[in-house]
């Protein structure tokens, strides 16, 4: 027979892995969700192993050349590696866009070093894009004045005019602002309450109520996440600490069996 001790030792080594293995899978499983990926171009089917795996190929943005309030002409593919926040405005409005804009200052601001305009930035990673639905009138002198109205940081955020044909096949057919939403939008003007997001690749990861402070919140939240989001393909820390895990307590159940064969009288 086996003495208390030992009784006490083989409690201790079934329930102990056990405790750890569920903790774990508790941390694993409660991880925060990165934001989902919107359109995609293909489906492309690939043999892995003998199985097939399905590989979305997700939209990326095209590159498109613009003006901004400064009279500089830029590229968007100029931002890759950017997080990128992108509204639609024109400068006579009187409706939502001065709210629109106003969110969006605050938005810059929640990225800056103490949360003022007059402090460096501290997120280079981060740009807004203002899009001007009107760029017939809204040349760069007119915007440089509209952007300073709302003491926005010209470093990073760029109130955007150039050819309508350009800027409205952009806001449609690439980022189709239409889609996944409720709120009307007119094809032949593009007023819209809407924000973008798009990640570091040129992808776009979500659609937000820019006068919403729920959904501006979300957007928050979702910049965060892609600042710090990693290659997909690479599984993360926890994840791979996890698996690990399953290895190490396939051995203990392993040596518990070993344990109770050995001592069949308990």
């Amino acid at each position: 027979m086996i003495n208390n001790n030992k009784k006490y030792a083989f409690v201790i080594a079934l329930i102990i892995p056990i405790i750890c293995y569920y903790i774990l899978k508790f941390k694993t499983d409660s991880q925060t969700f990165v934001p989902n990926h919107f359109i995609y171009d293909t489906v492309i089917e690939n043999t892995v192993r003998g199985k097939i795996v399905n590989d979305t190929q997700w939209h990326v943005l095209k590159n498109i050349s613009i003006v901004n309030q400064l009279n500089d002409t830029v590229q968007l593919h100029q931002l890759k590696d950017k997080i990128l926040i992108l509204d639609f405005i024109f400068t006579r409005c009187g409706g939502i866009c001065p709210a629109l804009t106003t969110n969006m200052r605050k938005l810059q601001e929640s990225f800056l070093k103490g949360g003022t305009s007059r402090n460096k930035i501290d997120t280079p990673l981060i740009y807004f894009l203002s899009f001007s639905i009107d760029p017939n009138y809204d040349n760069p002198q007119v915007l440089k004045k509209f952007a300073d109205k709302y003491n926005a940081q010209h470093k990073n955020w760029w109130f955007l005019t150039g050819s309508k044909q350009v800027i409205y096949d952009f806001i449609f057919e690439d980022l189709k602002v239409d889609k996944y939403n409720d709120e009307p939008i007119s094809p032949d003007f593009a007023h819209t309450s809407r924000m973008v997001l798009i990640d570091k690749h040129f992808n776009i990861r979500g659609y937000y109520n820019g006068l919403d402070q729920e959904s501006l919140k979300k957007l928050v939240k979702d910049i965060g996440i892609l600042i710090v989001e990693k290659d997909s393909n690479k599984p993360s820390s926890l994840a791979q600490s996890f698996v690990n895990l399953k290895w190490i307590l396939a051995l203990v159940v392993v040596g518990i069996i070993i344990f109770l064969w050995r001592f069949k009288n308990f």
